[in-house]
């Protein structure tokens, strides 16, 4: 019989006794229940989310089958629904956007060589949000239109790998633009954007920082062109100007010189007008940069597709966003163990495989590795090869 440890449980030994315990005094908070912490808390919500469980009642379900399962994982007796509704409900949400951040800044080197096929050595980060919709009559604190609630997640990652650095959760009617007032801008990185950012008061917020910025142009952007660059046609560019907005009050706010680059993707012909403060890479990287944005989105599919955060477990704003930050943090430990195990395939591939062996008494490695189980039979070891 495997004397090892669950499988759950070596993922869980990504996120340190210590750390939580330090994240949960700086917030002077503990546990109203006595044998249920808040490492039992999370331990719970992780396995939610890495077997797709449906609700409270599936959670405490497939976790009280076993009870040695419960006693190994540290829970000295069964796990009661109400009691993990109460911690959800009532445990601030802010702890695990702490741990959370944790996990980022242990995932973050770990992708940091990854080419992104640039000739730039500027970290790139990529900006947007993601909508989540909610029925009003069970959230009516998240309410967005008469008949309709929703939250919205801002996020920020660090397109190697890809990483989120900064994530806020919002009702679902702030909009993207007021989210740039809250961030640090890092000197010489580059920030990607969608037009819903186009705003140049922002804008120069990280002209200033000395931070550069690459989104593409609103349809009625006014700009006057000072200078202009050669461009190649044949690689899809149309043209490159250096300037200034034109009307004033856009001035005043954004002083700065102002590319604008003009570029038609050969494939399907669309025309894409992006801007940028940098004024000294090649046309084409700029073009090459904004495509790059696209894995944000990459990385909203993937949360929504295969982590629980449509589908909620409470009904208050605090159950919802401990929900969304521990959906977070499944993420980030996927993505950690991924490359310090160096496992083939995707990050899908790997939690599809944690999915279904969360009690397993196998190692990590021996699990998520690819092995070659093809063996050569013989019935009888004692004949020899004609051939």
């Amino acid at each position: 019989m495997n004397s090892g440890r669950f499988v759950l449980s070596q993922v869980l030994d990504l996120v340190h006794r210590q750390t939580l315990d330090r994240i949960v005094k700086r917030y002077e908070l503990a546990t109203s229940v006595r044998h249920f912490g808040f490492r039992q808390q999370f331990i719970c919500m992780v396995f939610a989310q890495m077997t797709s469980r449906e609700s409270l009642r599936d959670i405490t379900t497939c976790l009280n089958a076993r009870s040695e399962t419960l006693y190994h994982l540290g829970f000295s007796e069964p796990l009661a629904k109400s009691t993990l509704a109460d911690a959800n409900e009532n445990r601030d949400w802010r702890i695990w956007e702490d741990l959370a951040k944790s996990l980022m800044r242990t995932a973050r080197p770990l992708y940091a060589g990854e080419d992104l096929g640039l000739d730039l050595d500027n970290t790139i980060y990529a900006l947007d949000s993601t909508t989540i919709d909610l029925t009003l009559s069970l959230f009516p604190w998240a309410d967005f239109r008469q008949t309709k609630a929703g939250i919205k997640m801002h996020t920020q990652i660090d397109l190697c790998g890809p990483i989120p650095t900064c994530i806020h959760i919002t009702g679902a009617r702030q909009h993207d633009v007021g989210w740039l007032d809250s961030l640090f801008f890092e000197a010489g990185a580059f920030y990607l954007m969608d037009r819903g950012y186009m705003d140049f008061v922002r804008l120069g917020l990280i002209a200033k920082a000395g931070a550069f910025f690459v989104t593409r142009a609103k349809t009625n952007l006014q700009f006057t062109r000072h200078y202009s660059k050669m461009v190649d046609r044949l690689t899809g560019l149309r043209s490159d100007h250096v300037g200034k907005p034109t009307l004033e009050k856009s001035r005043r706010a954004f002083p700065m010189l102002l590319r604008r680059v003009k570029y038609v993707d050969l494939k399907t012909g669309k025309e894409f007008v992006f801007l940028s403060n940098n004024l000294e890479i090649p046309a084409l990287t700029v073009a090459m940069l904004y495509k790059l944005r696209w894995r944000i989105e990459l990385f909203f599919r993937w949360i929504k597709g295969h982590l629980r955060i449509k589908h909620y477990y409470g009904t208050s704003s605090n159950a919802v966003k401990t929900q969304i930050w521990i959906a977070v943090c499944t993420y980030l430990m996927i993505a950690i163990l991924h490359k310090q195990l160096k496992l083939p395939g995707t990050l899908h591939r790997t939690l599809q495989l944690l999915s279904v062996h969360p009690f397993e008494k196998v190692t990590l490695n021996e699990l998520l590795t690819e092995t070659d189980h093809r063996t050569i039979i013989n019935s009888d070891p004692n004949q020899l090869n004609l051939f």
